[in-house]
């Protein structure tokens, strides 16, 4: 194709301006941890040298491949008789598409062979295979208008329009300052995600209590109070009617509350772990117990949800405070010292900038967050959405879970601070004594209450061997429950869609491993097997209530104010 040919000009603008977003996308996160990539492939090279003969060997052993590829082609090349000029320029083009492409797979693995070799510490050497990993994904031949035969057939047959629809979607996508990944324009809060019927009955600048309208003349005396994770917005628990957690809860006959979390601004970074914790939780359980006139009350937690609420359930026992009957625990770390594939990004050296950015900001952004999660599965995260979007031009279909996973939230420097310090980097939560909360020396082992713990088996964010130790570590009486699938599809398996399976009634004494040995598998939703445990300890029915009480009045519907304000509305 002639370089000047106007085709061949669009071609490599859309892989210019590809190439920007990406970058304009990725450099704020991943520009200090490409430098750090960087000094470890040269501390690597200064490895090799100590042993050359392992180098030459890789080196040669590359170029002996890559010699195999090339006289392939040639004599691929030399053996077809060209039966008609087109014919066999079409057929000679693919053999260069081939060429590329195992060109592109023995590189690629010689990169990722010599890194999973490299001489390095656990931690830096999980690094070095990650980041070499991303490297190698982004360079793809799929990832370039000009060496994906898909890409350039669609164009032909589309007489271009595919590379204009896929030129539009990136210039709207680079304006929302994120890769889409779904339909937007199909959803919209309170019309068809998060509908639940209820009522905001209060709010601070750091929550809004949503209390749910009954669906029956009756329900359970002790009231559910659900904490999701601070980190994403709640409607992930309330999605569309057939696979809302909320909803379901409210069906089964459950007085239901829940917090919807504050997106905080730079102004709100002085906000801390502790007031997530007194502020927040206990004073959410405070609220419910008044408006519903319990002494105590049912609480269920996602992710940093069960984190924030170990940490309020810790707070109470030092005040000997019985306000909670019983929690439930999804996917939720309380020891950190294995904390999965986000490893990669803990360490002092990749913190201390976001947190000197964190603090100059106010807030640590949440598209840092959503861009270090999505590198955990750039493949399909990240790539499958270039390709799809920019390079062939499509548009996302609708998906409720991906719209949430894009619809991210800041966290306030202070709270960052002492999250990613005392947790992750210290491991300080899990230790008797180890953190100090609202002037009290914590120690989860004298946590007593009933505990129901939900982890998945394909958990990346929050792995289950290591969320089993919060059973091992709490002292009252605690069900643990192993989900099929990951972080979030293995939590949202509603009973309407009879999916997936789940594992029950292991020896919880001899660690994790023996646990799924000895465990019992079941077919379909582990929600109904959680509503029958809770309702063991959900008290007698009573009529039905109002929302809220004469303290605690309607403030608006929901889903409330708080979970609608997006990161583009901060700018």
């Amino acid at each position: 194709m002639d370089s000047k040919d106007p085709n061949v000009e669009f071609f490599n603008y859309l892989n210019t301006q590809t190439t920007k977003m990406l970058a304009a996308l990725t450099n704020e996160q991943s520009q200090p941890d490409f430098t750090n990539f960087n000094q470890q492939w040269a501390q690597l090279t200064q490895q090799s040298l100590n042993d050359p003969n392992e180098w030459v060997n890789t080196i040669a052993n590359f170029q002996q491949q890559q010699l195999n590829v090339w006289n392939q082609l040639l004599g691929n090349t030399q053996a077809k008789t060209p039966q008609t000029p087109d014919v066999d320029c079409q057929q000679f083009q693919q053999q260069i598409f081939e060429y590329v492409k195992k060109s592109y797979l023995i590189t690629s693995n010689v990169l990722n062979e010599m890194a999973s070799q490299a001489q390095l510490d656990t931690h830096e050497k999980a690094k070095l295979e990650f980041y070499t990993n991303q490297y190698t994904q982004a360079m793809s031949p799929d990832n370039f208008a000009m060496t994906n035969p898909e890409v350039i057939q669609q164009a032909v047959a589309t007489n271009g329009q595919s590379l204009v629809d896929g030129l539009k979607n990136l210039m709207a996508d680079i304006e929302k300052g994120r890769i889409s990944m779904t339909d937007e324009s199909a959803f919209t809060l309170g019309e068809n995600l998060a509908i639940t019927e209820g009522a905001v009955v209060f709010e601070n600048e750091l929550f809004q209590l949503i209390h749910y309208k009954p669906q029956q003349d009756e329900v359970f005396a002790k009231p559910t109070l659900i904490v999701p994770p601070c980190i994403n917005k709640y409607y992930i628990l309330d999605l569309q009617p057939d696979n809302s957690f909320v909803k379901y809860c409210v069906d089964q006959g459950q007085n239901t509350f829940l917090i919807s979390w504050a997106n905080p601004t730079k102004e709100q970074g002085e906000l801390s772990w502790d007031d997530y914790v007194d502020l927040g939780v206990i004073n959410a359980i405070n609220i419910v117990k008044d408006i519903t006139d319990t002494p105590n009350i049912n609480t269920v937690s996602w992710c940093v949800g069960g984190t924030l609420l170990a940490s309020a359930l810790a707070v109470l026992k030092g005040r000997k405070d019985k306000s909670v009957n019983s929690a439930t625990f999804l996917t939720t770390l309380l020891d950190f010292e294995q904390p999965g594939e986000i490893s990669v990004f803990i360490d002092q050296q990749q913190i201390e900038p976001l947190l000197a950015q964190a603090k100059t900001d106010g807030v640590l952004s949440g598209r840092q967050l959503a861009t270090a999660f999505n590198m955990l599965r750039s493949r399909d995260l990240i790539w499958s959405y270039v390709v799809n979007n920019y390079l062939k031009g499509k548009q996302p279909a609708p998906f409720d879970i991906l719209y949430w996973n894009g619809d991210s939230t800041n966290l306030p420097y202070q709270m960052y601070k002492f999250y990613i310090n005392e947790m992750y980097l210290n491991n300080n939560f899990i230790k008797p004594n180890g953190v100090t909360l609202c002037q009290q020396s914590i120690d989860l082992s004298q946590i007593d209450v009933p505990c129901y713990f939900l982890s998945t088996i394909g958990d990346h964010i929050a792995p289950w061997k290591s969320t089993f130790k919060g059973v091992e570590t709490f002292s009252g009486n605690c069900e643990f429950v192993l989900g099929a699938s990951g972080h979030v599809a293995g939590v949202i398996n509603s009973p309407v869609k009879n999916k997936r399976h789940f594992w029950v009634n292991g020896d919880q004494e001899n660690g994790a491993d023996n646990w799924l040995e000895s465990a019992t598998k079941k077919d379909g939703s582990w929600w109904p097997h959680w509503q029958t445990w809770l309702k063991k300890r959900a008290g007698k029915k009573i009529s039905a209530p109002a929302y809220g009480n004469s303290q605690y009045q309607v403030i608006e519907p929901a889903p409330g104010r708080y979970v609608k304000v997006t990161l583009d509305d901060m700018k």
